[in-house]
């Protein structure tokens, strides 16, 4: 979930993928070391990779951005035989002419342009199903008016840091996550600050510190008990 920024533009990280850069907040989408071994470390590695001998994962993105994620986990499900369900939050959604523009599909394999493309041009609001095996539903609403209990079994946590929007890492955040995951469930985020630890753990998590993507030492996993 992103603040409306006055401008974004695109700039070629590390692995040759886009991302987003805001001037006015001074922030990337993504890692400049490379966008796609980011989200494929952090999120599918991490977090998917974790749960695919579930028959039905339903999977619960906080900011779908570029809709990276979306991609990579719609490409991840097809190879594995998964069946997914995946919830989005994003309250300023990327425009035709910005995401049209994005590299995603290119990089992964031209098969993956269509796929990309009908990610971002399928409605809002609404359960979509992109293929047989993965519905997407995206939303356009604030984090704090989320009203999921139990629904979930990964949460993607893709705000932007908690130095630009330090209110959605906070304690009862983290909190209204907890309820909206099942029992054994994992959230996963690409941070590793100290006080967002501590928050996911006063909120009932269990915390692990692990190995982060090219460019970054650590990130967090956190499991309901």
């Amino acid at each position: 979930m992103k603040n409306q920024p006055l401008q974004r533009q695109i700039v070629i990280t590390g692995d040759g993928s886009h991302t987003l850069y805001i001037p006015d907040l001074g922030e990337h989408y993504h890692s400049i070391h490379g966008a796609i071994q980011e989200s494929e470390h952090v999120f599918i590695q991490t977090g998917l990779a974790l749960l695919k001998e579930k028959k039905t994962i339903r999977i619960l993105e906080i900011g779908y951005g570029t809709g990276l994620n979306a991609l990579l986990t719609l490409k991840y499900a097809a190879k594995n035989y998964l069946s997914i369900e995946y919830t989005t939050i994003e309250k300023y959604p990327l425009q035709p002419n910005e995401y049209n523009l994005l590299n995603y599909g290119r990089v992964l394999g031209n098969e993956w342009e269509k796929p990309f493309l009908t990610l971002h041009e399928c409605p809002w609001e609404l359960k979509n199903e992109i293929t047989p095996h993965f519905k997407l539903t995206k939303l356009t609403v604030d984090l704090v008016s989320i009203d999921f209990e139990d629904c979930f079994d990964l949460i993607f946590f893709d705000a932007f840091g908690p130095d630009i929007q330090p209110d959605l890492w906070t304690e009862p955040v983290f909190q209204t996550m907890y309820q909206a995951i099942n029992i054994g469930g994992i959230l996963v985020t690409y941070s590793a600050k100290g006080q967002v630890r501590r928050n996911l753990i006063a909120s009932g998590f269990y915390v692990e510190r692990l190995a982060g993507p090219p460019g970054k030492r650590e990130m967090l996993r956190a499991t309901k008990p």
